[in-house]
């Protein structure tokens, strides 16, 4: 494949990436405002915003070195349908499931984008970006595992809220 393609998938996959992580910006932000009875869920939402906000400045960075800057309007278009996400799940009575289904959902699909990039980084030589990709991948992974370690029990303290008459709010 020449050069030149491989470069092109790259830069359409980092501003992808880069659309993404403005996309789980905008589904944890208003999550986190909604917690009210999971401080553990807040915590951790918390710290993953933050390690999201230092994706985001990887792949700027990443972005920078190839003299390519970041895709305003999907960034636009993937935050909006984030927030949009965010806010359809507001309605239901079971909030916090559904945001934790999204949620575990949405950070494998992320891994995913980056285990891709770092093929397409390798194909193409770019070896200058494999840290901060892996380091984002690394994150992802984390997020995906400790959103799959907890389901049990925020599920299990859903229903013990629900059976002593609490609204179980998020």
């Amino acid at each position: 494949m020449p050069e030149t393609e491989i470069r092109d998938i790259f830069v359409v996959g980092l501003k992808n990436a880069h659309a993404m992580e403005n996309q789980a910006l905008s589904i944890m932000k208003p999550q986190l405002k909604r917690i009210e009875n999971y401080p553990e869920v807040a915590q951790r939402l918390d710290a993953h915003i933050r390690e999201t906000n230092g994706q985001i400045v990887r792949l700027e960075e990443i972005l920078d070195s190839l003299n390519e800057d970041k895709s305003t309007l999907k960034d636009m278009a993937l935050s909006f349908t984030g927030s949009v996400t965010a806010l359809g799940h507001t309605v239901a009575g079971d909030e916090i499931l559904k945001n934790s289904f999204a949620n575990f959902a949405f950070e494998n699909f992320e891994a995913a984008a980056y285990k891709s990039l770092l093929v397409v980084a390798e194909a193409g030589g770019y070896s200058a970006a494999m840290a901060g990709l892996q380091a984002n991948l690394a994150e992802e992974l984390a997020m995906a595992e400790w959103l799959n370690d907890n389901l049990v029990s925020v599920t299990a303290k859903f229903l013990s809220l629900r059976e002593v008459g609490e609204t179980a709010k998020v």
